[in-house]
């Protein structure tokens, strides 16, 4: 469980320190490449200090409990793996592709259907999906620079969002910007 919470972290850049007192070989290798703090031990009061949240993922329901207790002393927000109702947040299912993220939560009622519908997701946003979004971003940046007024702005992004998915990227940024041209009175 801490393995697949330090993944999930350092996908988004965080600071990760694992305590613990075994560390699977991916944590192991994470730490020797200097992507981790690893503590190979029990935990102990004070290893919550600079923390900015945590992750209580022990099989010990006391241990839990502690690291709570220690990090509502510094109000550091707690997710206490598989105990929704003793969590100050929760963590979604991420589909992650280029510049598209996408959470899915269930709330923490249900993961195994966050996970069903992630595993749709990720089977739906293909290359296309990422593409489009990095062309449309390239020609709003290209409209911003370029376009001084809002409203002309505003009419060539709903002329270009009712376009199909399929054609602005069979057109590319290029084509794109050409289309925008061909708008601006």
């Amino acid at each position: 469980m801490a393995e697949r919470k330090a993944v999930m972290l350092l996908k988004f850049r965080a600071s990760v320190r694992v305590v613990s007192p075994k560390a699977t070989k991916k944590l192991k290798h994470l730490a020797e490449a200097g992507r981790i703090s690893l503590a190979l031990r029990e935990y102990r009061p004070g290893d919550h200090a600079h923390a900015v949240i945590i992750f209580a993922c022990t099989d010990d329901r006391e241990t839990n409990r502690l690291i709570r207790e220690n990090a509502a002393e510094l109000r550091i927000p707690v997710n206490v793996v598989d105990r929704p109702e003793e969590c100050d947040f929760i963590v979604p299912s991420i589909v992650r592709r280029g510049d598209v993220t996408i959470a899915i939560s269930t709330s923490g009622i249900l993961p195994m259907a966050s996970k069903k519908i992630r595993q749709s997701v990720e089977e739906t946003m293909n290359r296309d999906w990422v593409a489009y979004v990095r062309i449309i971003g390239a020609v709003r940046r290209y409209l911003l620079k370029t376009v001084a007024d809002k409203a002309v702005r505003r009419s060539i992004m709903r002329y270009i969002g009712s376009m199909d998915r399929e054609e602005i990227v069979k057109t590319g940024t290029s084509g794109m910007k050409r289309v925008v041209k061909s708008r601006i009175p």
